[in-house]
């Protein structure tokens, strides 16, 4: 019989102690958000994997109120911002002010805006125009933001939860590539089952309503995140990502029954998101090491936003979710 190490027991103690933790978070936002059991599995990964996320759906599925339970849940300082076509930079990033000083000394002072926070949620985030949304971008990849030529650091751990519209809808901007790119995940947020429509029904409508509350802390997120990059990746799995990934690339070797269907693919950054997401996915479901089937469930959250057809496949009908399909067919 192996001999199991100190190190090994204290790595598997600290696997189940998070295992307990977040298992109580998901039992915490179970009573305010009703069903949905992929969408919020979905958001966790994002969360422990040290990512951001965006979620797609009509409105009225909940999804700003399951950012805002997410937040209290998790302890983290949170804000909102209401993505708006007159919204400004400075509206999110913050502005330098001149003052004046009671001896009549004129100096400029940086005023936070609210991306100063752990978790933000930027809702509607594709009514705003495109100058706007890009504001976000060196704040996601790199936790700080440069006003004035000053760079202004942001508070640890930061995520942007941000919800989108159908692009069909009316007064929308499409996000460009690049800031699709760092979302780790696309949340795409269906209606609600019947039964759980019934809870929601239920509970919504009465003179109670169950309110979330804090199970974790910023502190223990971060913990988290670390614990995450720890988990260990068989090399058949590390190498179905790598052959999936680059499958979906019409330049590169891409799969030839595919390749006249896709505009590009998927870059290293998704199969950076799937090595991180399958870790966490693992650790939300009480495993030690993902599998195959880990990176069949989140491939398509992963790498539907990180993909474009070509005019003639869209002409003929094809989807992003067709195609994606097709690439995961060999790992089922």
């Amino acid at each position: 019989m192996a001999h199991i190490s100190d190190a090994d027991e204290a790595i598997v103690q600290e696997f189940e102690t998070l295992g307990a933790k977040v298992a109580l978070v998901r039992d915490a936002i179970g009573r305010v958000i009703f069903g949905q059991h992929e969408v919020i599995e979905q958001a966790l990964v994002a969360l422990l994997a040290g990512g951001h996320a965006l979620l797609v759906g009509v409105p009225g599925l909940a999804k700003t109120r399951l950012v805002e339970t997410l937040g209290t849940v998790l302890g983290l300082d949170d804000k909102r911002v209401q993505f708006t076509p007159d919204l400004m930079p400075a509206d999110i990033l913050g502005s330098e002010v001149l003052e004046e000083s009671e001896h009549g000394r004129r100096s400029f002072r940086f005023i936070k805006g609210p991306i100063f926070c752990q978790l933000l949620m930027a809702d509607e985030i594709n009514r705003a125009s495109p100058r706007t949304q890009s504001a976000l971008l060196q704040a996601m990849q790199e936790h700080h933001v440069s006003v004035a030529g000053q760079r202004h650091p942001l508070p640890g751990p930061f995520h942007v939860l941000a919800t989108q519209n159908p692009l069909e809808q009316e007064g929308t901007y499409p996000l460009p590539e690049a800031q699709l790119d760092r979302f780790l995940l696309q949340i795409d947020v269906g209606y609600p089952d019947i039964e759980a429509e019934r809870r929601m029904l239920l509970a919504t409508t009465g003179v109670r309503e169950d309110q979330a509350f804090a199970v974790m802390s910023a502190a223990d997120l971060v913990a988290a995140q670390k614990l995450v990059r720890r988990v260990p990746v068989g090399d058949s799995v590390v190498e179905a990502i790598l052959a999936l990934v680059r499958s979906g690339r019409p330049e590169d070797g891409g799969r030839a029954d595919l390749r006249e269907l896709i505009a590009w693919g998927p870059g290293p950054r998704a199969a950076q998101a799937l090595m991180l997401g399958i870790r966490a996915r693992a650790l939300l479901d009480g495993r030690l090491s993902p599998s195959l089937d880990d990176v069949v469930a989140l491939a398509p959250a992963i790498l539907r936003h990180r993909m474009a057809l070509t005019f003639a496949a869209r002409a003929e009908g094809v989807t992003v979710a067709q195609v994606i399909d097709k690439l995961l067919t060999p790992y089922r």
